[in-house]
């Protein structure tokens, strides 16, 4: 599934993305560029997307959105650190919010050799099954990163979500080829950017 294949979902969920990409590009667009993206193409604009996710009614747009396209099997959300981090944290409390149980959780880019050691944090298990969110995905591979950190650690991973893919297909196909089902909730166009 693909960020413009959103139509089986509630009545409610129009408006809430209406809501999301408003704060988006009042908050996060930048078109005065060229920027350097991750994953060294060059841009005329940029997305700080951590503008949307790390404020309160932007973690509240962005909590909501991604429940409502999440996978009923999922027990736990959660990415790479940073950018997953606030996505989360907001989605596992608007979740309890709505009497959900959800658990977050970051995926260390390395293992840590102190403490408890390992590269994932929170209260995961084995029977776990999980969503890999990202704020911004570009060519996907840290959503791969994640699942393979996941994985590694014998938990499920029944879905990966973008809250803006300008990877142009490429995450889904990529996310496809690990058997993860892939959906972006923003595509640029969204965005009035392209």
């Amino acid at each position: 599934m693909t960020g413009s294949d959103l139509s089986d979902f509630s009545d409610f969920f129009p408006a809430l993305k209406k809501g999301l990409v408003r704060h988006l590009v009042e908050n996060a667009i930048r078109t005065d560029g060229p920027f350097t993206l991750a994953s060294g193409a060059i841009s005329d604009w940029y997305l700080d997307a951590r503008q949307t996710t790390y404020s309160g009614d932007g973690a509240v747009l962005v909590a909501r959105c991604v429940l409502e396209v999440m996978s009923p099997h999922a027990t736990a959300v959660g990415g790479m650190t940073m950018g997953a981090d606030p996505i989360a944290v907001a989605t596992a409390t608007i979740a309890a919010l709505d009497d959900r149980a959800l658990k977050a959780f970051s995926v260390r880019k390395e293992a840590k050799d102190h403490g408890t050691g390992g590269r994932l944090v929170g209260p995961l298990d084995h029977t776990d099954r999980v969503v890999v969110v990202e704020d911004t995905t570009t060519t996907g591979k840290s959503m791969v990163a994640a699942v393979e950190a996941i994985r590694a650690e014998g938990i499920g991973v029944v879905q990966a979500i973008s809250i803006v893919d300008r990877s142009d297909g490429v995450a889904g196909r990529v996310m496809g080829d690990y058997d993860v089902p892939f959906l972006s909730i923003v595509v640029p166009a969204d965005l009035g950017v392209s």
